[in-house]
């Protein structure tokens, strides 16, 4: 498992610590369940997301392709 380094305020610092205390978990644990809420996966796990997608979709690749196409138009049209 990789380590990392971050630089909070104290006050942030603090917030943290009490949300862990709050939930009975570590910073750590935490961070990871921020991270799954954020849709902040692996390659691989981002693959193999996609992959259970299509199979339950029935849609061709080139069918998948267009609806996310259309999708992805209709969003930016939003934004605007």
């Amino acid at each position: 498992m990789s380590r990392l380094t971050i630089t909070l305020s104290e006050k942030r610092y603090r917030a943290l610590k009490q949300a862990c205390a709050q939930r009975n978990k570590t910073i750590g644990q935490l961070i990871d369940e921020s991270l799954d809420f954020y849709g902040i996966k692996s390659q691989d796990d981002a693959h193999a997301l996609v992959q259970r997608a299509r199979q339950r979709s029935g849609l061709t690749e080139n069918q998948a392709l267009i609806a996310a196409q259309r999708e992805v138009k209709a969003a930016r049209a939003r934004k605007r």
